[in-house]
Parts: C-alpha cells; structure tokens; sequence
C-alpha cells in the first residue's frame, strides 16, 4: 500500500520502489495533483456544489484511470 507521505510505493511483485529519482518524482507528482484536487474542491464548494456529491465524483474519476499497461482500469 502507498503510504499517504508518498514514501512507500509498491511494485507489481510486491518489492518497493526505491530508485531515489522514482521516489522523487512520485512525490513531487503527488503534490502537485494534491494541490490541484484542493483547488479544484474549494471552488466547487463555493459554487455550492454539496461536498460529498463531489467527492463520489472523484472517486469515480480515479476507478476509471486506465493502466497504460493494460488499456483498462
């Protein structure tokens, strides 16, 4: 399981990530998409959209990303 700090990143077998450049980009990526996510939140919420209505709309944003692997979610 990834550690929500970003510092755990699991491969496919099972071993961890531990490329110190991998790492790095992985959590510099994670901040960004944070920071947009918190963005992207507070101006729905000020728009009066309901939260939680918004947050099932984000969970469904990221069940449907595709594995680039595979072609499929």
């Amino acid at each position: 399981m990834v550690d929500p700090d970003g510092n755990h990143w699991p491969r496919t077998d099972g071993s961890a990530v531990d490329c110190r450049e991998k790492l790095r980009q992985l959590r510099e990526n994670q901040a960004d998409l944070t920071q947009c996510l918190q963005d992207y939140f507070e101006d729905a919420i000020l728009m009066d959209v309901d939260a939680e209505a918004l947050r099932r709309l984000l969970h469904g944003m990221v069940d449907r990303l595709r594995d680039p692997r595979h072609g499929r979610a």
